[in-house]
């Protein structure tokens, strides 16, 4: 018989996709640029003083072309802009524009909400709980047959 327990990866997916459905619901009803939640992710990936397309890719855990993707359209509705690298005429660094330095922040605040109402629904205590154990440091995950 198959357990129907669910693994924790599965757990951890649901639990980012609560709190980017309830950011993406909460831009909306204040009029924001509609985003994705791949463009969601790219901008709490991204670095105060500009990132490459290419590290923010790694960071994301998704293909160059898909983060190049999602920067054109956050690019196209003005909250980010593409500088010169100062360290490299080849590339170039993605960083956020004044509406989308504004953008950001406004998402922070939206976040700072939905964690207090998952604190309300299961618990200041579990809570704190989570963040202590996500923020443990847990090494390099472990290499088959090298033990």
């Amino acid at each position: 018989m198959q357990s129907t327990r669910r693994n924790l990866p599965q757990l951890l997916g649901d639990a980012r996709r609560w709190f980017e459905e309830g950011l993406l619901a909460a831009l909306e009803a204040d009029g924001a640029t509609p985003v994705s939640p791949t463009q969601v992710q790219l901008f709490a990936v991204l670095d105060d003083q500009g990132t490459t397309v290419s590290e923010l890719a790694r960071r994301m855990g998704v293909t160059r072309q898909t983060a190049h993707q999602a920067v054109h359209g956050l690019v196209a509705a003005g909250l980010l802009e593409q500088v010169p690298h100062p360290a490299s005429a080849r590339q170039r660094l993605i960083r956020r524009t004044q509406e989308g330095e504004h953008a950001h922040r406004r998402a922070g605040l939206i976040l700072e909400r939905l964690e207090e109402q998952l604190a309300g629904r299961i618990g200041q205590d579990r809570v704190d709980a989570l963040r202590t154990t996500l923020e443990a440091r847990w090494g390099q995950p472990p290499i088959p047959g090298a033990e």
